[in-house]
């Protein structure tokens, strides 16, 4: 478990990656995202991505997954907002998916002594290095106890 005190700025690592695969990137956006070119392949095709692409909202489900998996398990008391988010390039269907973060802002709170404010900048990126998408996670994390 990580606490507000073992994740300085400069703390970085490898959340964890993700298998992209046709079926889920339809059954994903056949129940929130039912856009053309998520959910049909033919329409994908003649698309502006010219192939099936997931949902932005898929990869942030993803992204919340892999982030709750990790062995690291930083605990967040709450997510205080994301900013920054930017797409790009599109997550094929076919995509391996890699999620790294890095600690850009660690501040204790002033009001609550049992926690602290950091600011991570995540980067969701193909194996072959191609960013997808990045974005910055302001999240509320609990102090060490005791």
């Amino acid at each position: 478990m990580l606490y507000f005190e073992q994740i300085p700025v400069g703390y970085s690592c490898t959340i964890g990656a993700w298998q992209l695969n046709e079926a889920d990137v339809i059954a994903f956006a056949r129940a929130w995202d039912p856009q053309p070119f998520h959910i049909d392949k033919a329409a994908a095709e003649t698309s502006m991505f010219g192939e099936l692409v997931a949902s932005s909202l898929h990869v942030f489900a993803i992204c919340t997954r892999l982030f709750f998996d990790h062995d690291d398990e930083i605990q967040v008391m709450a997510m205080l907002g994301k900013d920054k988010i930017r797409f790009s390039h599109p997550a094929r269907a076919t995509d391996l998916l890699v999620y790294t973060t890095e600690c850009t802002s660690a501040k204790p709170s002033t009001t609550k002594s049992d926690r602290g404010i950091i600011v991570l900048a995540d980067s969701v990126a193909r194996d072959s290095g191609e960013v997808v998408m990045t974005q910055e996670v302001t999240l509320m994390v609990a102090r060490e106890p005791g």
